[in-house]
């Protein structure tokens, strides 16, 4: 049974975490989260329900220099606004929820000839500094094939 019963439309987002950050908003997968760009709520706004997020993991650890670059989580957002999340310290971020489906990690690198977002691969990783980017179904097919997740789960 579909997560989501929503518009036909879907927009296909990879958003930028370490490898560690991005795995706490899938642990429990059918109820996630996402948080993205420091935990600002603007750009979890051109986020909607129904459209598609994938993880791409350019470190395991925030800040670390045990550099993974890979893909590391995919799923739908499910139904709801941003929302602040109070995590302690005076940490306020901003999420979303996200219905995750099994995936495996992938690394980037064997990806890179064939995903139309990479138009100079010499300068691969710019895009990834913005923390979130919108891309095309062709590249979220391809991504979510790599990882083996649920093609049906994911809509594509």
């Amino acid at each position: 049974m579909p997560l989501f019963d929503g518009p036909p439309l879907r927009h296909n987002w990879i958003a930028v975490a370490s490898a560690g950050h991005a795995r706490l908003g899938c642990a429990t997968p059918e109820r996630g989260f996402m948080q993205v760009c420091h935990g600002k709520c603007a750009p979890l706004k051109r986020v909607l329900p129904g459209d598609r997020v994938v993880y791409y993991a350019p470190t395991v650890t925030l800040g670390g220099k045990d550099r993974l670059q890979s893909f590391v989580s995919i799923g739908v957002v499910l139904p709801g606004v941003p929302y602040a999340f109070d995590m302690g310290g005076g940490f306020v971020p901003f999420r979303r929820d996200v219905a995750y489906v099994a995936a495996q990690d992938v690394p980037i690198a064997p990806l890179l000839d064939t995903l139309e977002f990479v138009e100079d691969r010499a300068h691969w990783g710019y895009r990834f500094r913005f923390g979130l980017f919108q891309v095309s179904d062709a590249d979220m097919r391809l991504i979510a094939q790599a990882m083996r997740a649920d093609l049906e789960l994911l809509y594509l």
